[in-house]
Parts: structure tokens; sequence; C-alpha cells
């Protein structure tokens, strides 16, 4: 058995060291919205937070956690309400959606250590979250969005120009 911290909880599960965080994090603990999309840390569907930093839950074995607080994204926040949840929906980020919670995850990260970033610091830290719909100029908006803590000028919620 293992006592795991996740968002905000003390947890104990079965799985041995080396189950992959995913799995443990999906099957054990019933939180969903960490997504399975490669398996080899290459999409970014999978990406938590192991003590704020960004990572490949998919690679991560469940043994490299230790007592680091691991958050997913419905820990992010439970009501939905973090900026960059708030700016994905005000954008309308997503299209299918499969890829989203690993993208503001990671975002999210991107957030934590640079509060103003450039266009050329999101376009970095956000390479190597793939997104089959190719939602990248609206996931980059988003992201700016949340930076900026304002809506875009000229735009209604709908996106449509005012």
């Amino acid at each position: 058995m293992t006592t795991l911290k996740v968002n905000g909880r003390q947890l104990t599960v079965t799985a041995p060291g080396e189950t992959p965080l995913l799995w443990v994090i999906r099957d054990e603990l019933g939180l969903t919205g960490t997504k399975f999309g490669c398996g080899i840390a290459q999409c970014g569907a999978c990406t938590v937070h192991l003590d704020g930093q960004a990572v490949r839950s998919c690679v991560t074995p469940l043994a490299a956690v230790g007592d680091k607080a691991v958050t997913t994204i419905e820990g992010l926040d439970p009501a939905g309400a973090h900026p960059l949840q708030k700016a994905w929906i005000e954008v309308q980020a997503p299209q299918c959606g499969y890829c989203q919670s690993g993208q503001i995850m990671n975002a999210a990260a991107l957030l934590a250590k640079t509060p103003h970033p450039t266009d050329d610091q999101i376009v970095k830290a956000m390479n190597g979250n793939l997104c089959r719909c190719m939602a990248y100029v609206r996931i980059k908006a988003a992201i700016k969005l949340a930076a900026a803590g304002q809506k875009p000028a000229g735009k209604t919620k709908e996106g449509a120009k005012a």
C-alpha cells in the first residue's frame, strides 16, 4: 500500500510501485480527467503536477511520487474557476477536448513559473502537448487571456466580433 497526496487529500492505493501514476489516478482513484494518449510521454494528454511541476503521468512510476503533491485537472480548481479553465471556455479552445486537461495542466505550470509569458515562451512550453484537432491558436489565446486576466477586446463571449 502507498499513501499519496492527491488534490490536497491523503489517499491510499494498492498498486505496485512500478505502476504508472496515470493508471493509479484513473483506475484506483477514479479521476478520469487525466487522459491516456500515447503511453510514451510524447503527447501530453496525461500531464499532471508533482509539487507544481508538469509531468507525464504515463511514464511516472508510482514509486517516484514519494511525498510529492499530485495535482490533476480535477484538483486545479474543483469549481472550474481557475483562470485557465475560464479562459479555455471564453475562447472556446477545445474541439474534441480529449487533450485539453493535459494542455491546461501544462499551461498552469507555465503560468506559475512565468505569469506573463511571451508568445515564444508559450510555444516553447507547450511544445509536446499534441492536439489532433489543431486548436493550437486558441490554446495560445487562452493562455494569453489567463495571463492577462481580461477578456479579449472587441469580442463577445461567443467569440464573435462585438
